[in-house]
């Protein structure tokens, strides 16, 4: 199977992110399973803000704001998915990238835990969040799209 290359709009999408964070995407693109473009990387306080405003995010300080985050979009026979075990195994391939560059990495379904300092599934991490928030009566916040740069 030949391997997956971001295109032209994603790489665009691109500019303003951390150096090391794009470095992670460009090399999980090429071992990746499943086919992603990149949605989103840096934001706008104004962008954020209305994210905030619908219930797509959480807080108004994203790491999305300082170019620490992407939004990454699975593709299924080139069409956009939301299929979760896509995101699964984009994960996977975000934490070799991610373990291979040496840069802490965060997904957005498993927040309680670096995927870098994971050493199964990234399945088995949002299980084990999904897990951990509903025994402390909590609901999880799933964004399995984002990954975000630890400092």
């Amino acid at each position: 199977m030949k391997p997956f290359a971001l295109s032209e709009r994603s790489l665009s999408r691109l500019e303003g992110v951390n150096r090391e964070l794009v470095n992670v995407v460009t090399d999980a693109i090429k071992i990746s399973t499943i086919d992603f473009g990149v949605v989103q990387g840096l934001r706008t306080p104004a962008e954020q803000a209305a994210l905030v405003a619908k219930g797509a995010s959480k807080t108004m300080k994203s790491k999305h704001l300082d170019g620490l985050a992407v939004d990454l979009m699975a593709y299924l026979n080139g069409r956009a998915s939301w299929e979760l075990t896509l995101y699964d195994n984009i994960a996977d391939a975000m934490r070799k990238a991610a373990i291979a560059n040496n840069l802490p990495l965060r997904w957005g379904a498993a927040w309680h835990k670096p995927l870098t300092e994971w050493d199964g599934s990234a399945e088995d991490l949002m299980n084990e969040y999904i897990d951990l928030r509903r025994s402390q009566g909590k609901r999880p916040f799933i964004d399995a799209p984002h990954f975000e740069m630890l400092l």
